[in-house]
């Protein structure tokens, strides 16, 4: 298996942005090497292009996450079964995910190494408004990607091996935001009342 998605990452690599574009799309709702691969690479090629590889990930990715919603929409649970074999569990977890933290649950999906694929065919199933669910996609993507980008065109060849290491600090510096903003709005409505 790991050769195959070697080769496919091969594939995508040698059309170029089209790959990228390519690989981006259907990485939102089907097994493929993630874009980040072929993103990282083409960013230390040509560091002065980096943004405009970012826009490319973070459009196709978004797109690909409607696509995926629509397959979940349409085909339902049976669908999921079929792509996403014995993972049942899964399933159930972001039901639960979607009942506790609704469109965030895909925003984290969608930045973090989650497999955002679950997140946006569930998402069809679970008949999240779609809006909420396509913003939710496009900035949840478009974090992740023009960080790897921007820290890519600093720091160039001497931070690559720590990317994933930065993609989680940052996660953790949002969650901890998102969990001080919950708790103080939570202490206002309580010394309103």
């Amino acid at each position: 298996m790991h050769d195959i998605l070697i080769k496919i990452n091969d594939l995508f690599q040698s059309w170029g942005v089209p790959g990228l574009a390519l690989n981006s799309f259907i990485e939102s709702f089907f097994l493929v090497p993630p874009p980040d691969i072929l993103l990282i690479s083409m960013d230390l090629a040509k560091p002065d292009k980096a943004l405009y590889y970012a826009t490319i990930c973070t459009i196709a990715s978004a797109f690909g996450g409607a696509f995926g919603y629509f397959i979940g929409y349409v085909g339902g649970r049976p669908v999921f079964n079929f792509i996403f074999r014995n993972k049942h569990e899964q399933f159930e977890r972001v039901e639960k995910m979607y009942g506790e933290y609704g469109s965030w649950a895909v925003f984290f999906s969608a930045f973090t190494p989650i497999p955002y694929k679950i997140f946006t065919i569930t998402s069809g199933i679970l008949n999240m408004n779609f809006w909420k669910f396509l913003v939710a996609s496009f900035f949840g993507r478009g974090l992740r990607f023009y960080l790897v980008s921007i820290v890519l065109m600093l720091f160039g060849e001497t931070i690559k091996h720590y990317i994933e290491w930065v993609i989680l600090g940052v996660t953790v510096l949002i969650i901890l935001f998102f969990v001080v903003l919950y708790k103080k709005r939570h202490m206002f409505k309580k010394n309103i009342e």
